[in-house]
């Protein structure tokens, strides 16, 4: 048998120390920075700037596409086919390509530099992904309980927020951390639509900052 390992570790050598400097307000080394050292405050803004951004842009995507995916499920209407597979299609789309378009729409509408704007476009990333998911959970859902409900006298928003959305409550926590993961991680959309100022960077953009010298 092996002696050594990880069960060899000492746990009270474990230490949040490390997360405490740098989210507490102390110094820090920071190689990118003239006197190499930086202070807490920045990494504390950025980690509070990364939350700002990821959870409206997975909080607003979740409650658009749940509708969508319900109409298109059980809601008869002309195009209905065609206009899913047009939602659909964007997710062929690449994110880079519609990064300039958007930034001139962005720089007319004087979006630029605000939440609003990364919220909108994560919101527009993410929204084909998560109505294709939610559409085939939902429409996978027993169709006799919806006519239950119909029968009933149930109206569509109340089938929808007393039925649809409690069923479907592992395809929503499924596409919630996929989003909030991907937004969290996400450095370009951020730098492009809210910029590079101290006051609104993101926890990616520190990182990356911290480690550009190397």
């Amino acid at each position: 048998m092996r002696e050594t390992g990880w069960w060899k570790s000492d746990p009270a050598q474990l230490t949040l120390d490390n997360y405490n400097q740098v989210l507490g307000g102390k110094e820090y080394p920071d190689p990118t920075l003239p006197g190499g050292v930086a202070r807490g405050e920045d990494m504390t803004n950025a980690f509070i700037n990364s939350l700002t951004v990821t959870v409206p842009s997975t909080l607003i995507p979740i409650l658009i596409a749940a509708f969508a995916a319900y109409g298109f499920a059980w809601m008869r209407f002309p195009g209905r086919k065609v206009l899913f597979v047009m939602v659909v299609a964007l997710l062929v789309v690449p994110l880079q390509i519609a990064l300039i378009p958007i930034l001139r729409d962005y720089n007319t509408l004087n979006l630029t530099g605000t939440y609003l704007a990364v919220w909108l476009a994560h919101t527009g990333f993410g929204l084909p992904l998560a109505t294709y998911l939610l559409f085939n959970y939902i429409s996978s859902l027993p169709r006799d309980i919806l006519e239950s409900a119909f029968i009933d006298g149930a109206s569509h928003f109340t089938i929808f927020f007393r039925l649809i959305l409690p069923l479907s409550v592992p395809a929503l926590a499924a596409f919630a951390i996929f989003q909030f993961l991907w937004v969290w991680n996400d450095l370009l959309v951020a730098l492009v639509f809210i910029g590079g100022r101290a006051e609104v960077a993101v926890l990616t953009q520190r990182l990356q900052e911290m480690t550009g010298s190397r």
